[in-house]
């Protein structure tokens, strides 16, 4: 309460009756996000909430003899950063698999892969994430045959770097019965050997659980352990609270025993995969609000709609460029969907779906729209649901205005951009680039866009979604024809993605997002001020702090 009264007695940023404060943040570059107050240099903090933002001088009125002094000496701080969209339990895990990130060759993904299998039992299975073939040449899939060369004994199954195509080797195909006589299930597809029918050994989408029902889950110890990986790493890149893209109730009770047992610091916003178990809990049991002293919230359904660009999974309205045969698919079928998305709207839950496609962000913008005029606002529990996007990758021009028009967030990875840079072009052709990746123009068509990496989709680096959004290069500073580079956004806008923008996708933008009295103490704190750097050097400036809570949570004053 002590905080609450310090913030009524503020007038013009002091109190007539000063309040002290457990903490002052002194000679700091703020930038807070907050319109009426955009700088700052001092920031108080009493127990977990802000009560000062201002001057030097006046944040020193609020000392004490208990008082913890801060000196930021000079470093940039901004309100703490938001993952909008991450896969906390993914990101520990690649931790703690075989890594394929970076393997820029065939040679040298296959000469790891090896490598592991040389450390690996007979029999026991092989697993690994992280792969892309941009880069190699030819830029094509590895394929069953690869892997026999190197893994006669073990089954191999290695996730695509976006989660949505996986490649296995004979073994694993074996054990799964995936033969030329097996269907492709709906919302996924076995690629196959157009001269002999034969499976390559690429999976897409849902035809990956054919083969990954069959490894053995990780132990209910292992999923912890990589949780808190997770947790880790985010906080230490500076990441004051994720929103989880998706969970299954074993990974909720693993998150919620952590929380309990005070294992965890970082922030989450936590979905429920649906439709399944997970979300009919959900809808059952209602919301999870603010738990564990504002560290947990779960309120959201999330929908995985269509597949990814590179797999050629995401569902388009036109064939793909480099591949007349195929257009993509809807990994859920929509008249299966509107009973969940009304019975979500009647009970104030919020709905978030993957579609990357135009296809599938059209016919998922569609069936929102049927579930609003569905359940009108009277009949709602929430009144403003605040449904998302999530990637929003592809759009065409008629679609851009929906977003805004439906108050419909889009959720989006500004590193997709600079990583399908290599190969977007080839997939789509010139003309569909217009509506690809189209931040600026879903900002001024009115929509919100909460920033997030997708990680371990991406690297999961604040600096690079931020230098991503302001530039729209690689991080060579390369660019492709027809990349449209007007799409790029300032940096005040990608600061309000990451913040603001994130904190109002939760519906907590009253407590978190900008640095004001009476919201949580939640800062990063940057090597370099970046809003006025050189785009280039962005790259280079790490995080310094993390605090959550007023607490320094990773760094040292």
């Amino acid at each position: 309460m002590r905080a609450v009264a310090a913030i009524l007695l503020f007038v013009s940023g002091i109190t007539a009756e000063a309040e002290t404060a457990d903490k002052i943040f002194i000679n700091g570059n703020i930038y807070t996000v907050n319109e009426k107050q955009p700088d700052a240099e001092a920031i108080a903090v009493d127990h977990d909430r802000i009560i000062f933002v201002g001057s030097n001088p006046d944040a020193e009125k609020l000392r004490a003899d208990k008082t913890h002094i801060v000196d930021l000496a000079g470093k940039t701080v901004t309100p703490g950063f938001t993952d909008s969209h991450c896969h906390i339990f993914e990101i520990g895990e690649r931790e703690m698999t075989l890594n394929l990130e970076g393997m820029n060759t065939r040679e040298e993904f296959l000469a790891k892969v090896k490598e592991r299998v040389a450390q690996t039992e007979r029999d026991k299975w092989i697993t690994g994430r992280g792969w892309i073939e941009t880069f190699w040449k030819p830029p094509q899939f590895p394929n069953r045959d690869d892997l026999d060369k190197i893994a006669q004994n073990n089954p191999v199954f290695l996730t695509r770097a976006d989660g949505h195509a996986a490649v296995a080797n004979s073994a694993a195909l074996k054990i799964a019965a995936v033969t030329r006589a097996t269907a492709s299930p709906f919302g996924g597809e076995i690629l196959k050997d157009p001269r002999t029918g034969e499976p390559t050994g690429m999976l897409l989408d849902n035809a990956m659980d054919l083969v990954a029902k069959n490894i053995p889950p990780p132990s209910e110890a292992e999923r912890g352990q990589a949780l808190l990986l997770g947790i880790k790493r985010e906080i230490d890149l500076g990441w004051c609270q994720i929103q989880n893209a998706g969970s299954e109730l074993s990974d909720q009770e693993i998150i919620r025993r952590a929380y309990t047992a005070g294992k965890v610091k970082l922030r989450m916003i936590n979905a429920a995969y649906g439709p399944g178990e997970a979300a009919n809990a959900l809808l059952k049991n209602g919301a999870t609000l603010n738990a564990f002293d504002h560290r947990f919230t779960q309120r959201t359904i999330k929908v995985i709609f269509d597949g990814a660009l590179g797999s050629r999974g995401a569902a388009l309205l036109a064939p793909y460029s480099d591949d007349a045969d195929r257009s993509g698919f809807l990994t859920q079928k929509p008249e299966e969907l509107r009973p969940m998305f009304e019975e979500a709207l009647r009970r104030g839950i919020q709905v978030e779906a993957h579609a990357i496609g135009d296809r599938a962000n059209r016919a998922i913008l569609d069936l929102y729209e049927q579930a609003f005029k569905a359940v009108p606002p009277s009949k709602r529990k929430i009144q403003e649901p605040r449904w998302r996007v999530e990637h929003a990758q592809i759009l065409t021009e008629q679609d851009i205005p929906r977003f805004a028009k439906l108050g419909v967030i889009a959720s989006m990875q500004p590193s997709h951009a600079i990583s399908d840079l290599f190969f977007a072009p080839a997939r789509l052709g010139m003309e569909r680039l217009a509506g690809a990746y189209a931040w600026n123009s879903l900002l001024k068509s009115g929509a919100i866009i909460c920033g997030g990496s997708d990680a371990p989709v991406e690297r999961g680096e604040p600096m690079i979604e931020f230098y991503a959004a302001v530039t729209r290069k690689s991080v060579k500073g390369e660019s492709r024809e027809g990349w449209h580079l007007e799409q790029a956004v300032s940096r005040a806008q990608v600061l309000k993605m990451f913040t603001i923008n994130a904190a109002y996708a939760a519906f907590e933008e009253n407590d978190k997002g900008s640095i004001e009295p009476g919201k949580l103490a939640d800062f990063t704190v940057f090597s370099a001020d970046i809003m006025k750097i050189p785009a280039p050097e962005i790259l280079k400036t790490r995080c310094e702090m993390t605090i959550i809570g007023g607490e320094i949570v990773y760094g040292a004053p």
